[in-house]
């Protein structure tokens, strides 16, 4: 039974409610500006779903079990917090494997230009491809250049951002018209255009063609990060970047609460009381504003507001811990170069679209795609000495088109028959079946897991599954978006999860925002 509510202090200028990677950031940079910041965690500790842990009983194997890499999170956020985290590039960017005229073969971009252009030439027999990809790459890495550094503005326009994009071929292609289109109009060939197409899709349901555009924004976000669109390594884990987060939270003078679960937000646009409970009792906080680290769906709840339409995730995830790594049945690349960057599985341009038809039809993907990568290889500070000894590997998949939808109805049975299906397709391109390289646990298991949208649901309360809250939106001011992008109908309720504007990935931008949001004129002084 709990208790009556008990108030916890007489007030607080900032409460925030959710202590995931964005509450944190949202919590050092108000509590270094001098402000008295509580934070409530529901689980037992904080990260949220930027977390490192050990899935398999009695193995020494830290893996990043959520979210797998960096691209989105700023240097200055870095920079303006004091953090000790540091992040690796991966020498490869990607592997693609298929089989051309009865042979294996694949695409192996990374390693210089010249190593590079001979793969596209083995694969396409000519120049034309690569010439192709250099060129749209080479806008790309214009638009990321100039839009990446609004982020941790104020919003802009939509006038503002074209202008500062200021290239009218691609404002049109990432801006205007599906992906589809300039993929298909660039490139010939099925895979590579599959390639292509798969950033469009990370974590989003949809078509390459689909007249909504959620494929662009998830497109946009790929590209754009750090001003490169690299995706790189965190060393030691995703959860050596949220603990170093925390720790300049704690050190600012934030007080950070873990096993406290926040039941109600009552506000009058001025103050705001917000209800928790613990395991002993049910208490309350006072304070100025109150900053949301939770989906908008959880927000309204917390609020009493009416809830926005639900979101739905459409992703698979499985860890896996390797005794080695597979060999290939395409010998002229090393598997340690394969899996060092990412691994695309049946993600063929024409592969792509017939998954997307499936699921659409309300069936599991007879090939589902996938990606894989290694982090161990880039970073083995996550194994255990003896696991570095043995020379195992982490594997990290990120399946696509496969919406909460298709769970529905016996959660289980469709689990174990995507991962045997999505296992499959990975077999058809090794010279040996994973399952023979996947290490054993302590109770002689094997050392693999996989989560669906409705996993993900239960175990981080992602609505739906949906890794980005809600679709993914252009990252310019629309109707009702307010100054920061953090803006609610309450003028001292902000939401700084990855269902604000610019929310999304493994970023800290809407943490960021918030603050500024709460910082007003301020913004930016005080930092200690």
């Amino acid at each position: 039974m709990l208790g009556r509510a008990m108030p916890d202090r007489d007030a607080y200028d900032a409460v925030i409610v959710g202590g995931g990677h964005n509450g944190l950031v949202a919590a050092a940079y108000l509590a270094r500006a001098g402000r008295s910041v509580l934070l409530l965690e529901r689980l037992s500790g904080t990260g949220g779903a930027a977390v490192s842990s050990r899935p398999f009983p009695g193995v020494d194997a830290r893996l990043s079990r959520y979210s797998y890499l960096v691209s989105l999170l700023p240097k200055k956020i870095v920079r303006d917090l004091d953090l000790d985290f540091r992040v690796r590039t991966r020498t490869v960017s990607s592997y693609t494997p298929t089989e051309r005229d009865g042979r294996p073969t694949g695409l192996l971009v990374g390693g210089g230009d010249a190593r590079t252009r001979q793969a596209f030439a083995r694969l396409t027999g000519g120049q034309r491809e690569y010439d192709a990809w250099r060129a749209f790459y080479a806008m790309t890495g214009e638009v990321a250049r100039r839009v990446f550094p609004t982020l941790t503005e104020p919003l802009p326009s939509r006038a503002e951002l074209r202008a500062r994009v200021d290239d009218d071929t691609a404002w049109r292609i990432l801006f205007e018209e599906p992906i589809g289109t300039a993929i298909e109009e660039r490139f010939t060939d099925d895979l590579v255009r599959g390639v292509v197409l798969t950033d469009a899709l990370i974590g989003t349901f949809a078509d390459a063609h689909d007249p909504s555009l959620r494929q662009n924004c998830c497109f946009l976000y790929h590209v754009i990060g750090g001003g490169t669109g690299d995706w790189n390594v965190p060393v030691g884990g995703m959860g050596a970047l949220t603990s170093a987060i925390a720790d300049s939270a704690r050190m600012s003078g934030a007080r950070l609460r873990t096993g406290c679960e926040v039941t109600r937000i009552d506000t009058d646009g001025r103050s705001a009381e917000v209800t928790y409970r613990t395991e002993a009792a049910e208490h309350t906080a006072s304070a100025r504003h109150v900053l949301v680290n939770a989906s908008p769906e959880a927000l309204a709840g917390l609020l009493g507001d009416e809830a926005p339409e639900p979101a739905e995730g459409a992703q698979f995830k499985v860890n896996m811990l390797l005794e080695r790594l597979p060999r290939l049945r395409d010998t002229s690349v090393d598997p340690r170069d394969a899996f060092a960057g990412t691994f695309h599985i049946a993600e063929g341009y024409e592969e792509l679209g017939a998954a997307y038809a499936e699921a659409a039809g309300g069936a599991l993907p007879t090939a589902p795609p996938s990606e894989i990568y290694c982090h161990s290889l880039t970073d083995p500070t996550i194994l255990g000495p003896d696991l570095v000894e043995r020379g195992c590997q982490t594997l990290t998949l990120f399946g696509l088109h496969t919406p909460a939808r298709l769970f529905a109805g016996d959660h289980d049975t469709a689990r174990a028959e995507l991962l045997k299906s999505t296992l499959a397709q990975l077999d058809a391109h090794l010279a040996e079946p994973i399952a023979d390289c996947i290490a054993l646990d302590a109770q002689g298991r094997p050392c693999i897991e996989a989560k669906t949208p409705l996993d993900l649901e239960r175990d981080l309360r992602l609505p739906g599954g949906n890794i980005f809250h809600r679709d993914l939106s252009f990252p310019y001011a629309q109707e009702g978006t307010g100054r920061w992008g953090v803006e609610t109908r309450h003028a001292n309720v902000l939401l700084c999860g990855a269902g604000a504007v610019r929310g999304g990935g493994v970023s800290g931008v809407p943490g960021h925002n918030a603050a500024m949001a709460v910082l007003g004129p301020d913004a930016g002084a005080g930092q200690k």
